[in-house]
Order: C-alpha cells, then sequence, then structure tokens
C-alpha cells in the first residue's frame, strides 16, 4: 500500500477530526482545487473516495461537501481497484 501512496503522491496520514471517517486516519491527494482523493486507514483496511472540499486546509478538519465511496477494502492486486484510482489520476 506504501507504494500506491508514495506514487500517486498522497500525504501524509492525519487524524480525522471531522468524523466524516469516524475518526480514522486519512491521506489525500488532490485532483485539483477543490476535488481529492482520500484513502481511510480503518485498522489495516483501506477505503478510497472521492471528496469535495472548499479549501485543501479543510480536509480531516471540516466535512466534506461531497463523499463517495469508490472502494471498500482497497487492494492493488485487484485490477478493478487499480481502474477505480487511475480513472482519477492518470
Amino acid at each position: 500500500m506504501e507504494n500506491v501512496l508514495k506514487y500517486y503522491e498522497f500525504s501524509a496520514f492525519l487524524k480525522d477530526t471531522s468524523n466524516s471517517f469516524s475518526g480514522n486516519e486519512i491521506s489525500f491527494t488532490a485532483l485539483n482545487e477543490t476535488h481529492f482523493l482520500i484513502f481511510e486507514k480503518e485498522e489495516e483496511i483501506f477505503n478510497l473516495y472521492v471528496s469535495k472540499y472548499a479549501d485543501k486546509k479543510d480536509i480531516g478538519i471540516k466535512p466534506p461537501e461531497i463523499l463517495e465511496l469508490l472502494v471498500q477494502n482497497y487492494d492493488k492486486s485487484i485490477p478493478a481497484h487499480r481502474i477505480a484510482i487511475k480513472q482519477y489520476l492518470d
């Protein structure tokens, strides 16, 4: 998973205090100024979301304007999971 995060330039994990991710740690990468991909780390499981925030600094602090689960329990060995992330970042 570390390779995926590094390759797509996701941020370091930070604690979610917005309660949008149940207080779990999250990591994000920007798609543009207001849209982001977010990995939620739930123990050893990673869930991938696409989200919209008014400002990048709101991530993990304020609830997102839009939040859509793309992949539950992300596994880079599953082609559909890799496609889900590539459709936004490649």
